[in-house]
């Protein structure tokens, strides 16, 4: 049995449940938008890993029947209030239900999409950086700081330079103009990162188990998720990696223990490719929608034991 962690008010949640009842792979949705209300877990750890139950409402589901989960947190808003519980007091409560979940799945034998644990370098885009790195990836050059002088004499150095978050709370790219750079005498207040930009097209490739699904993207828009708000448009067509750009990303993928992975990826008008980040928790629905690329099947065959990749298995000492 597949265990879906995740929210009907997520259309990425809802995809996955509609493929998977699309293929007759047997599932239940844990609701975290209801989640703790209508939901139970009793569980203890033993030698061989977590062993208990979960139940919702009209079903009970024993760990050691579930074959594959996907799970997708979400956020505050997503979510019912909790019952008799004090609005000051509810989301310290919400986040230990949550603990408790990332804990069990963290040591289930089965595939998990995806770990916690994998997730933990997008908390910090320049460590993410090094280990792109180490899979042999290209990352643009790269300045993290509060100093405004430094800011400064990185973007002489580039000319063109764009910002971003340096956590894995979603920001817009956007250029180094002269409105931004106005505004530098506001890092001493927090800092900010500074990339050199990168010209030609964007590509966002998923990594399901070991296969790849890549998509071109066409814009003339910086960050092309918000071309909307420049009144641009975005193009998106299926594209082919060269070998070696593909197995950097599925290297980089097992190396951050994730089996579902979304890569943000640039290749330059003279071929060379650069990476800008690893999401373990994709909104892939967007790019299956524009692209016509079957992501969601690839992932519920996975969920189902389908794919050629290998569950790993957490023990806690």
């Amino acid at each position: 049995m597949i265990l879906v962690a995740g929210g009907l008010a997520d259309r990425v949640t809802e995809l996955v449940c509609a493929r998977l009842a699309e293929r007759n792979y047997p599932y239940r949705l844990l609701d975290l938008g209801r989640y703790p209300n209508d939901h139970g877990i009793t569980c203890r750890w033993r030698d061989g890993g977590p062993e208990g139950t979960i139940t919702g409402p009209g079903w009970s589901l024993d760990l050691a029947d579930i074959t594959g989960v996907y799970v997708r947190f979400l956020g505050a808003e997503g979510r019912l209030p909790l019952a008799n519980a004090a609005p000051e007091t509810a989301e310290l409560l919400r986040a230990e239900a949550d603990a408790g979940l990332m804990a069990i799945f963290e040591d289930l034998a089965c595939p998990v999409v995806n770990r916690a644990a994998g997730g933990m370098s997008n908390n910090s885009k320049p460590y993410q950086a090094l280990l792109l790195r180490r899979a042999g990836l290209r990352v643009p050059p790269t300045l993290v700081t509060n100093d405004p002088e430094a800011a400064h004499a990185f973007h002489a150095a580039h000319g063109e330079v764009v910002y971003k978050s340096l956590s894995g709370i979603r920001s817009i790219v956007r250029r180094l103009g002269p409105q931004a750079i106005s505004r530098l005498k506001h890092l001493r207040d927090g800092p900010a990162q500074f990339q050199a930009y990168v010209p030609g097209s964007n590509v966002r490739v998923h990594t399901v188990g070991n296969r790849i699904f890549a998509v071109r993207v066409r814009s003339d828009a910086v960050d092309y998720r918000y071309a909307h708000l420049d009144g641009l448009a975005v193009e998106m067509e299926p594209t082919v990696l060269p070998r070696s750009v593909e197995q950097a990303c599925l290297a980089v993928a097992r190396d951050l223990d994730l089996l579902f992975a979304g890569i943000d990826l640039k290749e330059t008008p003279e071929g060379d490719w650069y990476c800008f980040e690893v999401n373990p928790c994709p909104g892939f629905l967007y790019y299956e929608r524009n692209s016509g690329l079957p992501i969601s099947a690839a992932l519920a065959d996975l969920l189902r034991g389908a794919g050629s990749t290998r569950a790993r298995r957490h023990v806690m000492n």
